[in-house]
């Protein structure tokens, strides 16, 4: 049986307390999540036992070094069901990878009049690659509208994936919305039409079961920071023979195969796009992070989730001037972004602070959606699989106290 508790007692951030007593409340999962022991343990074990550069040498700790990142690689592999280890490349995150996959193979394959297709909910990191690349090779962008309840109007897919679309990139998951994508249907629209589907798996890929294979995705990239693992490391998928035929984005040692004074080959893949020192001991432990949430289980983790999705909704119906944004409870991923009338985002934040409650307050490296919302910024409440009920009354006390602060009438 899932214990919340005895999943929370795993992570040493929350065995403490506040100024006079105040439990901490993190909310704020979907831009980092806290690390359990054996994460922080895993990576100070390379330090203090055996650390030593990658792929170097065949003195003991370099050989156990490079046993260790490519456990973590087949680990990877098996999370999302890739076919080989080798299209796994360990990158510094999700918006490396992202650009990585524009550069890498857009700019190889894309010309004047082709097209890519996105939504207005993208993240940043899943958009501005892509206007660069546009503009590098003088491909158009083409944005699916939203429905009112924000996903995805798919009714329209038709229309706006066609002959002349080589890409068609979508996130997993909104980091605002909560928002989860038919990735399945994208693929099978991008494939009939001869394009790859590339997918931001940052939000969703902590929270559900990623099935490379089954959902027909060409290219993948998420973060390990957001995946209970450490900072500073993230990962690509690319299928085999798409990896193959493309160029590098990132030069240096490591990822050469032959170097002359006027010109270069590259290494195999992965090396070929892992240029430079990895980083080993985060990847290291980024096994460590994937054995967490196996032993968790995806299934016990999204009834969790979404029994605090459901109970958030319920709760936060209860706070006057309150709007969340978003689809329907039952359509909603782990995490709430929501205003309130009269409260500035930022003010709000802060007096949630006060009472040890820690949410994330902004546009959230999503501009384009926030304008489409009629809104400047939002407060987003996020889970994870340590989050508890009590933590969602803490939360909506808290918004009752700043609604007394702010002297807003009920």
């Amino acid at each position: 049986m899932f214990d919340v508790q005895a999943i929370r007692s795993q992570f040493p951030i929350f065995q403490q307390t506040l100024p006079k007593g105040v439990p901490v409340t993190f909310l704020d999962s979907a831009a980092s999540a806290q690390k359990p022991q054996s994460v922080i343990d895993a990576e100070k074990r390379v330090y203090e036992t055996h650390y030593a550069n990658a792929y170097r040498g065949v003195y003991r700790f370099g050989a156990q070094i490079d046993d260790e990142l490519e456990a973590c690689r087949e680990a990877v592999r098996q999370l999302i069901n890739a076919q080989s280890a080798n299209e796994i490349v360990f990158t510094l995150g999700t918006t490396l990878g992202l650009n990585t996959i524009a550069f890498g193979w857009g700019r190889k394959h894309l010309s004047a009049g082709d097209e890519i297709v996105l939504n207005l909910m993208e993240h940043h990191a899943n958009l501005v690659p892509w206007q660069q690349l546009a503009r590098e090779t003088g491909a158009l962008l083409k944005f699916l509208p939203l429905t009112p309840q924000g996903e995805l109007d798919v009714t329209q897919l038709d229309q706006f994936v066609t002959s002349r679309t080589k890409i068609v990139t979508v996130t997993g998951m909104s980091n605002v919305l909560g928002t989860v994508n038919p990735v399945r249907l994208l693929s099978d629209k991008a494939h009939a039409v001869g394009a790859v589907l590339v997918v931001d798996g940052a939000q969703s890929v902590p929270h559900r079961p990623t099935d490379v294979q089954l959902q027909g995705i060409d290219f993948l990239t998420f973060s390990g920071h957001k995946l209970y693992g450490p900072t500073g490391v993230g990962v690509v998928y690319g299928r085999g023979e798409l990896l193959a035929e493309m160029e590098p984005y990132v030069f240096g040692g490591h990822m050469i195969e032959q170097v002359q004074l006027e010109s270069s080959t590259w290494a195999h893949v992965p090396a070929r796009f892992e240029a430079g020192t990895l980083p080993i001991a985060q990847a290291i432990a980024l096994k460590t992070a994937v054995d967490f949430v196996n032993e968790v289980g995806f299934e016990a983790m999204q009834k969790h989730e979404a029994e605090l999705v459901q109970y958030a909704f319920s709760r936060l119906a209860d706070v006057p001037g309150l709007q969340v944004y978003g689809p329907p409870v039952d359509r909603h991923g782990a995490m709430l972004s929501f205003t309130m009338q009269g409260a500035h985002p930022e003010d709000l934040a802060q007096l949630l602070d006060r009472r040890g409650v820690f949410v994330r307050h902004g546009h959230h490296c999503t501009m384009p959606l926030h304008e489409w919302l009629g809104v400047s910024a939002t407060v987003r409440a996020s889970f994870g699989v340590y989050t508890t009920l009590e933590e969602i009354d803490t939360l909506v006390g808290a918004l009752h106290f700043a609604r007394e602060k702010l002297r807003l009438s009920s």
